[in-house]
């Protein structure tokens, strides 16, 4: 089994096994980063006003995971994660107005107000949720990745989901059938370190969760997720063998999430050193800021006006969140199966 590991310390320690990027690519990185951080920090306020029902799983902290692969996606490419998917959507190009419009139940949101902040989906954007269930996307993307390869049409598809999710039965079921059919999908753990209020080394007997696909074949890594391009570049090999035809991939990337599994969480189980400790040492955003600085690709003002276009973004979308009206009661009876 093919295996890698790039988990490297503070940034100035990790391993040069990097991808070549352009000072443009390290500000789209740094971009797309802060709008995530921005959008869920507002949604954060929104929640605490009532604006926002239900669950609302927040993703900062992860932001490099999915902008570092959304980078090395091409036109077509699937992806499908769990309840903890705003990230994502913006990350694929979503609208941020239709992400925000759609966490307050809105018409104007991205599924009219119906899915929430849990199920929200883009066809146009190849974006399949959006999954309240425990590991339900992961056989989800298998099938989709089945239909690309039965098309054959060259595409991939990244399945998503969690370190808490990666001891579900049906993970294991599919990487099964992935395997022998060798199917185009990725599978992306996304190793936060702790499954709702459980760390996982209490949770988990072999804590090497992408170790787990060597009883079927399946090759893998794991991966530093607070460092982009490492995960850029950790991307590029998970695409190329997936893409070339070899069958699936898994990539376990080591991230961190600052706030709790979701707003109601008050994350009791572990210390605020430990989340202040990772913010200072190992923050994403901070590290691609490090990078823009010291080799002068741009200026504390440059970073500052993308922060403050940023901000203006993300403030026009809960505007727009607020104005929109709420479903017609003839929403009821679209968009159901039977």
């Amino acid at each position: 089994m093919a295996a890698r590991k790039d988990t490297g310390g503070k940034p100035a320690d990790r391993p040069a096994d990097r991808p070549n990027v352009s000072k443009d690519d390290l500000l789209h990185f740094y971009h797309e980063m802060l709008l995530i951080r921005r959008f869920e920090e507002k949604a954060g306020q929104l929640y605490g006003m009532g604006l926002i029902g239900g669950f609302c799983h927040l993703y900062i902290g992860q932001e490099a995971v999915v902008v570092g692969l959304e980078s090395v996606a091409e036109e077509g490419d699937k992806r499908i994660t769990s309840y903890r998917d705003h990230g994502h959507m913006l990350a694929a190009g979503l609208d941020p107005n239709g992400v925000m419009a759609e966490l307050t139940g809105r018409a104007g949101g991205l599924s009219k107000g119906k899915g929430g902040s849990m199920h929200m989906f883009s066809k146009e954007r190849h974006f399949y949720g959006g999954h309240g269930i425990v590991g339900a996307q992961v056989p989800l993307g298998a099938g989709l990745a089945f239909a690309d390869k039965y098309k054959g049409n060259g595409r991939v598809t990244f399945a998503y989901f969690g370190d808490g999710a990666a001891n579900q039965g049906q993970v294991y079921e599919t990487y099964n059938m992935a395997e022998l059919w060798q199917l185009p999908v990725i599978f992306v753990i996304e190793n936060n370190q702790y499954a709702m209020g459980t760390s996982v080394k209490r949770s988990t007997k072999s804590t090497t969760l992408w170790g787990r696909g060597a009883a079927y074949g399946i090759p893998g890594e794991e991966v530093d997720g607070m460092d982009v391009l490492a995960v850029r570049a950790a991307g590029q090999r998970a695409v190329a063998h997936a893409r070339s035809g070899k069958g699936p991939y898994i990539l376990e990337i080591m991230t961190y999430r600052y706030r709790g599994h979701s707003m109601s969480d008050p994350a009791k189980y572990r210390s605020r050193e430990e989340v202040q400790k990772m913010r200072d040492e190992r923050d994403a955003i901070e590290h691609v800021r490090e990078l823009l600085l010291t080799g002068g690709h741009a200026t504390d003002d440059d970073l500052k006006a993308i922060d403050r276009e940023v901000k203006a973004v993300v403030s026009a979308a809960a505007d727009f969140a607020r104005e929109s009206p709420e479903p017609a009661e003839a929403e009821l009876w679209t968009d159901i199966y039977a």
